[in-house]
């Protein structure tokens, strides 16, 4: 890897406490890539043989059946993708794709597993992870399995509005309303009317621009909950789903000591 990549790779939260030596192995089969945007980066069922980080761009991560396709998340710097599958060395449960041009750290499978057991330090990091990315999923499943399709696009406002930090009325939409709707288990038709039944809750929309001009009648409806919503605010500290996870935790614990404290 040329000296700048080799920089970048320290400053990744996943190799933040790795020993020198160890990265130096990890990064010797390492490269960057660059890729357009719609290329497909791996396929589910392939075997994995990298380790993918994203540093730039946008990447869709997608499964298939029966001529059907999903959406099951979109990744934003810095994230890893595909890292349970080269931690069992197992092949792809999902494909991987890019939503626009993307910048892709991609490190061999054979070192990451290496480096787990060589390094406590980096796998403990791995498996920080690993968690934040089980958790996300989990927070996916119970959102998709106990609310309606009308309920689960309300707390994806709410969380946008909170998440972005504005203090208008106006939040955007990071995705295009396909692939929203696909990760909120819907069809771009039943979104459409999911946005609809939202115009009495003070919700309107203009291609991917959404005005909420009545905050509490939308939060009254979405109910959310700390155990199913993670409204983490984008950028600073928080960059990997693991740090969202914990900045969610300690955000719920000061809430909760908050009330308590009320009612004494």
């Amino acid at each position: 890897m040329r000296p700048y990549d080799l920089e970048r790779c320290r400053a990744l939260p996943l190799f933040a406490n790795t020993q020198p030596d160890t990265l130096r192995e990890l990064t010797a089969g390492a490269h960057v890539q660059r890729f357009p945007s719609g290329t497909l980066l791996l396929l589910e069922g392939d075997a994995v043989d990298f380790l993918y980080v994203l540093l730039e761009g946008q990447v869709e991560l997608h499964g298939t059946w029966n001529d059907q396709e999903t959406v099951l998340a979109v990744l934003q710097p810095v994230s890893t993708f595909i890292l349970a599958a080269v931690v069992l060395d197992a092949d792809a449960l999902m494909s991987a794709r890019t939503l626009e041009r993307c910048e892709i750290l991609m490190i061999p499978g054979d070192a990451i597993r290496k480096a787990m057991v060589d390094d406590v330090q980096f796998g403990a990091a791995v498996a920080k992870d690993l968690a934040g990315g089980f958790r996300t999923m989990v927070r996916a499943v119970k959102n998709q399995k106990l609310r309606s399709g009308v309920e689960r696009l309300a707390n994806y406002l709410v969380m946008l509005k909170a998440s972005d930090g504005g203090v208008g009325a106006n939040v955007i939409l990071r995705h295009e309303k396909r692939i929203l709707a696909s990760l909120l288990g819907m069809t771009p038709e039943n979104l459409s009317r999911a946005f609809a039944a939202l115009r009495k809750h003070g919700v309107s929309v203009n291609g991917s621009v959404v005005t909420i001009s009545n905050p509490a009648a939308l939060r009254a409806l979405a109910k959310p909950d700390p155990l199913i919503d993670n409204h983490a605010p984008r950028g600073g500290e928080i960059v990997t789903p693991a740090d969202a996870e914990v900045w969610s935790t300690q955000a719920s614990r000061s809430d909760f000591a908050s009330r308590a404290a009320r009612g004494a």
